[in-house]
């Protein structure tokens, strides 16, 4: 998902704050291919400090199960609650691309919070996805 919001920025010209930690951060090869005002950082309050949007993903993806315990442990500290949502602005968006382990990168509390925002995105994701099936189909 990272590598997507790059381009986006990039393409869109938002600024994006990207925050893990050092062995998660982007390759500095497609940073600088995707170009725009990208900030990378291990500060998660740096990076969330006036934001507009608070992104998460999965901190464990499908087929990297057995690296779980490192990631977790690595992975911990860089979750969205409401301390961090706190620190964004008062109207800021929540969102995930699902599915969420509540309690890992983001807790239960912000999760419903921003329910409607997520499962919102997510409704968008799957028209989307469709129309690009039916173009590649035609």
């Amino acid at each position: 998902m990272t590598y997507s919001w790059m381009f986006a920025a990039a393409k869109l010209g938002f600024e994006l704050r990207v925050a893990a930690p050092k062995g998660f951060q982007p390759a500095p090869d497609i940073l600088k291919r995707a170009g725009g005002k990208i900030v990378v950082t291990e500060d998660i309050q740096a990076a969330a400090k006036g934001a507009d949007l608070l992104y998460t993903d999965v901190w464990i993806s499908m087929g990297k199960e057995a690296e779980s315990g490192d990631r977790i442990q690595k992975m911990t500290g860089y979750q969205i609650n409401g301390k961090l949502v706190a620190l964004a602005k008062p109207d800021a968006l929540v969102m995930h691309c699902l599915p969420a382990y509540k309690g890992k990168e983001i807790d239960e509390a912000t999760f419903e919070a921003h329910a409607q925002t997520i499962f919102d995105q997510a409704e968008n994701r799957l028209h989307v996805q469709k129309a690009i099936l039916a173009w590649v189909l035609k």
